[in-house]
């Protein structure tokens, strides 16, 4: 018998029962067959496009090509012109899946996706979340999330929350009296796992633990927690792992591609071989030998609406050096390649690394909830943060040192104590924003 989510994606039109029995056997084709179909794939959905999408064809300036690490890499800039103008012959906007971008990049864009190649999006993620149990027809989900507050996005999500099985706490207000009323639902509700934005999270994390709860042991049917669209760090996750009593699951995806990578039950990030192909390149598109780090760009292998051929996400990472085809794993996810700070001496440094060096100071005494670094000049920042009292001068003095020995001297900061932090639209919390050009 059919469940009720996978029946309401093949009553839309997302043929899943075909594409669950196909990404089963592609699971199948044994390992040393497997790098064998990626070539294949990547010649397919690149001869494809090229005599179907006439947007490609004008992109890649060629119909005939030879070599694989030839063809240009796409962005997300090239993707700013009408959706009509983009589709494949064949697709038209009542005939696809059509969604956009978080814009968390700088460059939101809306994007396509034929049926069948959304119904093996749905069939990877089912694939995943299987691994700990997790059913999305029947596994209650604690959802944190953000939501539409029109009137008719609002009602399409809760309806798609409904049919998915999970229940949504939007997380605009993350005050200690919203927590509250999220900890009563976990009391009365049997929730079997928590998926959201990892910063929602950490802060009901921390929420528990000034309460000396742990979520178990009032929502005992609750097996694992899934985190997604924001860095986890180490610290954050043993937080997590401690007052949820559950284990911490890390999700790496992109709503135009799939699932990109998903942790497995051996605590390795995996990374989606069946349908996407991933690459690590320098700055001058050379492929990256594996254990280098590099921009992430990736192909997906059976989108005919849109063409996401060799395209940089805009993200920074590693391969881990065990990689192989049918089993990449990602090593190191390491941020956004937007998130990169100029300092005065020239030298380049990832915005995490303000954050990272701030945070191992900034929380240690529990007062801290959340934070966030600008670069308002080359040599100018601003810490904005969420607090029970103000930081000591002692705090900032031991911030400034340390940013002083992991980068370099002669960097200014401010330090602003806000109520709450701006989030997106979407509800993600960007760690560090550079507003230098």
């Amino acid at each position: 018998m059919i469940s009720i989510f996978n029946l309401s994606l093949q009553i839309n039109g997302f043929p899943i029962k075909g594409a669950i029995a196909d990404f089963e056997k592609i699971q199948a084709i044994p390992e040393v067959d497997f790098e064998n179909y990626v070539i294949q794939k990547r010649k397919d959905i690149v001869a494809f496009h090229l005599q179907n999408n006439k947007s490609y064809l004008e992109f890649v300036g060629n119909p005939e090509f030879e070599n694989w690490e030839d063809l240009p890499i796409m962005t997300k800039k090239d993707f700013q012109k009408p959706l009509t103008e983009r589709l494949s012959k064949g697709c038209t906007l009542k005939n696809v899946y059509i969604n956009k971008t978080s814009g968390s990049s700088g460059d939101p864009f809306v994007f396509a996706k034929d049926r069948y190649c959304h119904a093996l999006t749905w069939a990877t993620i089912f694939n995943r979340f299987s691994w700990f149990g997790i059913d999305f027809n029947s596994s209650l989900q604690a959802r944190f999330y953000g939501i539409p507050l029109d009137f008719i996005g609002n009602t399409k999500e809760r309806i798609k929350d409904f049919l998915s099985h999970r229940y949504r706490f939007p997380i605009f207000d993350l005050s200690d009296a919203f927590l509250e009323t999220v900890l009563v639902k976990f009391q009365n509700k049997k929730f079997y796992y928590i998926n959201g934005y990892t910063s929602s999270i950490v802060l009901f994390a921390k929420f528990l633990q000034k309460k000396n709860i742990v979520l178990t042991s009032i929502c005992p049917n609750l097996k694992c927690c899934v985190v997604t669209s924001e860095i986890l760090f180490e610290e954050d996750k043993i937080l997590m792992e401690k007052q949820f009593g559950v284990p911490i699951i890390n999700e790496y995806g992109a709503s135009e591609l799939d699932l990109i990578a998903f942790q497995n039950t051996n605590n390795e990030w995996q990374v989606n071989s069946e349908t996407l192909f991933i690459e690590i390149l320098d700055e001058e598109n050379n492929v990256l030998p594996n254990g280098k780090e590099g921009r992430i760009v990736i192909t997906s292998l059976y989108n005919k609406a849109h063409p996401f051929i060799r395209y940089a996400i805009g993200d920074i990472g590693i391969l881990d050096e065990k990689s192989t085809f049918k089993k990449p794993i990602l090593k190191k996810l390491i941020g956004r390649t937007n998130d990169i700070a100029l300092l005065p001496s020239g030298k380049k440094a990832p915005g995490l690394t303000f954050y990272y060096v701030t945070k191992s100071i900034i929380e240690d005494d529990g007062n801290v909830k959340e934070f966030v670094i600008k670069q308002i000049k080359i040599d100018t920042f601003e810490v904005e943060y969420v607090s029970e009292l103000e930081l000591t001068t002692v705090q900032i003095q031991n911030i400034e040192k340390a940013i002083t020995t992991y980068l370099e001297s002669g960097l200014n900061f401010t330090f602003i104590r806000k109520e709450k932090l701006e989030r997106s639209r979407s509800g993600k919390l960007k760690q560090f924003v550079s507003l230098v050009k």
